[in-house]
Order: C-alpha cells, then structure tokens, then sequence
C-alpha cells in the first residue's frame, strides 16, 4: 500500500508526521482500553495476527499501481469484526511498516501518508459500526447491508485521503486530477468483495463456538456490546 513516491514533498510532509502522530495516539488509546477488556497477552497476539494477516494482503494477494497509488484488498472491516480496531490499527501499522523495510525502501519516507491513509479510516469506521451495529448484534450476526456500511466506509475512507494527499502535494492540475480519479473508481471496486468476505468469514466464525469465551478474537464477534 503506498502513495506514490514524490506525491506529497518537501516541507508539504510535516502535515503527515501530524497525521501519523495522531493516528497513534488513538490507536494506543483503543489498545489501552482492550488491554482493560481482554489483558495484554490476548492483545498483543491479535496484533502479531493481524500484522501477518495485512502483510500478507500486501504482498500475496494480487495488488496493482493505478493513478497515484496502488490498489489492495486490505480487508480492514474483516480484521476490525474479527480481531478488534486496535490490533487492526496496529496490525496495518506494523505490516505497512514490514512492507517498507523489506519490499519496498522507497515508501518509508510517505510512511506517515500511507498509515494515516489507513488508520483514520479504520477509526471512522469502527464509530459508524458503534452506531449501525445493536448493541445487542453480536458481529456474527450482522447483515450483508451493514457489512457493506462498513465496507464502503473504509474503502471510501482509503480513497478520500490518497485523493487529500494528491490534491494536497500536487495541486488541481488535470494530469493529477485524472490520476486521483483513476485510482478512485478502481479501489472502489473492492467494495464488491469485501462484504462478501465479511459475510463468509463471519459465517466460518459462527461453527467455532470454541471461540466463543476466547480472548483471542474480538468480544463483539460472539456478545453483546456490555
């Protein structure tokens, strides 16, 4: 997942060093609070899950450049249903970051962009779910309507800021323009499987009652919200 290199530039990314900042600062929010759900060990095992998950969907599945960034199948309304919203902002953290290091030195610098791009919208997300979802659904259970809410929330999420980002390090020109619209209507397309992914993971979850008293998976997934 990244931004193209020389995007955003210059002076322009001390905006990202913010963004970054504040990202972190509500992901270890969230981790402080499943720490207090679920204890420490279940968290950090959900996060080292969720970092190989997003490697992985960074570098197995299939993944292409178009316009000014690349196109993914993250899944991060599967990671946030399934594991919880901050092993999954820390899982996309950490596997943005191994992505980095390993496969692809030239996104460090655009580090703070790229997590930003992912992790605001996980949270916008995570609230939308916290108004569309009963309190008394546990995830399991959630339609494939609402698991497209949060779809498009994420994903649309994801093509909002890489179109902030672009417009915000290159201006309105028309080449840049067409570069941000290319990507947009072809991330937007993940939005047709990821729902569905949703729907088929949650269903596999639904035959494991043995995880059901496990601090291993998100509290939500199997209960009530408290």
């Amino acid at each position: 997942m990244h931004i193209e290199a020389g995007v955003v530039q210059g002076a322009k990314m001390v905006l990202s060093y913010g963004t970054a900042a504040v990202s972190f600062g509500i992901a270890a929010k969230l981790a402080v609070d499943t720490i207090k759900n679920s204890g420490v060990l279940p968290t950090i095992i959900k996060t080292l899950v969720a970092t190989i998950l997003v490697f992985m969907f960074f570098e197995v599945l299939p993944h292409h450049p178009i316009g000014v960034s690349e196109v993914h199948l993250i899944l991060g309304s599967t990671l946030f249903l399934i594991l919880g919203a901050a092993p999954a902002a820390f899982g996309l953290a950490a596997g943005l970051l191994l992505q980095g290091l390993f496969f692809a030195q030239f996104d460090l610098p655009q580090y703070g962009v790229n997590v930003t791009t992912l992790l605001m919208p996980l949270f916008a997300m995570s609230y939308v779910a916290s108004k569309i979802i009963p309190k008394d659904t546990p995830y399991k259970d959630i339609k494939y309507t609402t698991a497209l809410k949060l779809s498009l929330m994420y994903q649309g999420g994801i093509v909002t800021w890489v179109a902030f980002w672009a417009l915000y390090g290159q201006g309105f020109g028309a080449e840049n323009l067409s570069s941000v619209f290319s990507f947009g209507i072809a991330y937007m397309s993940v939005v047709i499987l990821e729902p569905v992914i949703d729907i088929a993971v949650l269903a596999g979850a639904k035959t494991l009652n043995s995880l059901k008293s496990t601090p291993y998976v998100e509290a939500r997934l199997y209960n009530s919200a408290k």
